[in-house]
C-alpha cells in the first residue's frame, strides 16, 4: 500500500514524479498505468464483460460521457513565470474541516462487480491517501463496515431518495451515527436512464444483490420484508429495486431532509442556474455540478460548461463542487479556476481498483494529486485558492 500522505500535500507531485523515475531506472515500472487509456485497457482486461460495460458505460449513444471530458479542451490555463512556488500548500475547506487536496472519491455503486472488497478496497484508500470517501447508497457492504474500515478519516454519505420516507430518514440516521460528515443528495436518478451497453446484455447488477447492503442492513427496509433477505432474496432484491429512485422527488423532499439531519447537505446533479436557486431555497449546504457521469442524460450539457452559470448564481452563497470527466491535474486546475471548491472522480479510481484493488485506487489517486500539484506551481501558483478565471481562459 503506497504510505500515508501527511496532511498538507504541497510538494508531493516532485517527490511522487522522481519516485516513480527512480523505480523505472531500477527496470520497476508502474503496477498501474499511469496513462488512462492505458490503465482504462488494462481494467478491461481482467474485468468481465457485463462489469466493464457497468463502469465505462453511460446513457444511450454515450455523448454526454464523452463530452465531459472534452469540454476540458474548450479552456485553457495561462501560467505565470518566476513565481516562487518552493512551498506550497494544496489543502481546501469545506464545511468546518480541511482536506488535504481539493479532491474526493466520487460515489460509485455496485463495486463488488469490479473486486469482491470493493467497497473497503475503496475505504482504505481513502485512509491511505488522505482523499475523502463519498460512500454510495448502493454498497454492498453496509455503511458502518465502510464507516468502520476508516476509522477516523473524513467520509460523507451519497444518498438516494427513495419513496418511503422512514426509510431515508433511517439511512441518514445510520450515517449520522456512523460518523459521516457530510450528506450527498443525488438529484437526477429519480428513474435509471436508458444504458445501451448494459440493456445489451441484460445486465444489472442489483438484481443479482450486489450492492443492496444497505438496504439489507436497515431495520425500517427489514420491516417491510414478510422474510429477511438471507431466507428470501429474490423478494428483498425485488423491494430493494424499488427503493432506490422516487419519480415524484422534489425541492419539498429536500427541504424535508435538510430540516431533519444535523449533517450539510450537498446536492448532485445541479446543471441549471435556477436548480441552483432552488435548491439553495431549500437548505442545501452546497451543491455539485454533475451529469452523473453521462450516465442518465444521452446529449446532457457537459457538466463543466455548466459550472460558470452555476457559480454565477451559487458560488458566493454556498460550496460548489465539480464532478464529471476529470482525468488529469490539469482538469482539476481548470475545474477549480472556473469556481469549484473540490472535484469528485469516479472511472479512474474504479479501473485502479480493477487492477490492483486498494493499492490501485491508492496509485490512481496519489498519481492524480501529483500531477495537480506540478500543475498548480507550473502556473506560478502555491495554493488552489489562487487558481482564479484570470488563469482560466475559454479556448
Amino acid at each position: 500500500m503506497d504510505s500515508e500522505m501527511p496532511d498538507n500535500y504541497g510538494g508531493f507531485g516532485p517527490s511522487r514524479q522522481r519516485s516513480i523515475y527512480m523505480d523505472g531506472l531500477a527496470g520497476r515500472l508502474p503496477r498501474v498505468p499511469i496513462v488512462m487509456d492505458r490503465l482504462e485497457a488494462a481494467a478491461q482486461a481482467v474485468l468481465t464483460p457485463e462489469a466493464f460495460d457497468y463502469v465505462a458505460g453511460a446513457a444511450g449513444g454515450e455523448r454526454t460521457a464523452r463530452h465531459n471530458v472534452a469540454e476540458f479542451d474548450r479552456w485553457h490555463l495561462v501560467p505565470r513565470m518566476l513565481r516562487d512556488v518552493h512551498e506550497r500548500d494544496t489543502r481546501v475547506e469545506l464545511f468546518g474541516s480541511t482536506f488535504a487536496a481539493p479532491l474526493l472519491f466520487a460515489p460509485v455503486g455496485a463495486l463488488e462487480v469490479v473486486r469482491p472488497d470493493g467497497d473497503l478496497a475503496v475505504a482504505r484508500a481513502s485512509v491511505a491517501t488522505a482523499v475523502p470517501m463519498v460512500a454510495s447508497t448502493l454498497t454492498t457492504r453496509s455503511l458502518e463496515e465502510i464507516a468502520a474500515a476508516m476509522g477516523t478519516a473524513p467520509r460523507w454519505f451519497q444518498l438516494y431518495w427513495g419513496p418511503d420516507r422512514d426509510l431515508n430518514l433511517s439511512l441518514v440516521g445510520r450515517a449520522e451515527k456512523a460518523g459521516f460528515s457530510a450528506l450527498v443528495v443525488t438529484l437526477d436518478t429519480r428513474i435509471i436512464g436508458w444504458r445501451d451497453r448494459d440493456l445489451a446484455r441484460g445486465y444489472l447488477p442489483f438484481l443479482g444483490g450486489i450492492g443492496l447492503g444497505n438496504y439489507f442492513s436497515d431495520p425500517v427496509f427489514r420491516s417491510r420484508l414478510a422474510r429477511p433477505p438471507d431466507e428470501d432474496l429474490p423478494a428483498a432484491v425485488l423491494r430493494a429495486t424499488q427503493m432506490i429512485g422516487d419519480p415524484t422527488f422534489g425541492w419539498d423532499d429536500v427541504r424535508f431532509l435538510t430540516e431533519r439531519t444535523s449533517l450539510p447537505v450537498v446536492v448532485k446533479g445541479i446543471l441549471h442556474p435556477q436548480d441552483a436557486v432552488q435548491a439553495m431555497e431549500a437548505g442545501a449546504n452546497g451543491l455539485i455540478v454533475s451529469n452523473h457521469g453521462g450516465r442518465q442524460v444521452d446529449g446532457s450539457v457537459p457538466a463543466l460548461r455548466a459550472l460558470p452559470k452555476v457559480m454565477e448564481e451559487a458560488g458566493q452563497r454556498i460550496p460548489v463542487l465539480y464532478d464529471g470527466g476529470i482525468r488529469h491535474g490539469a482538469d482539476i486546475a481548470k475545474a477549480i479556476g472556473l469556481g469549484a471548491r473540490a472535484v469528485l472522480f469516479g472511472r479512474p479510481y474504479v479501473w485502479g481498483l480493477a487492477v490492483g484493488g486498494e493499492d490501485g485506487v491508492s496509485a490512481v489517486a496519489h498519481n492524480l494529486i501529483a500531477d495537480f500539484d506540478l500543475t498548480l506551481a507550473l502556473c506560478g501558483l502555491t495554493r488552489p485558492s489562487e487558481l482564479t478565471r484570470d488563469i482560466v481562459v475559454p479556448a
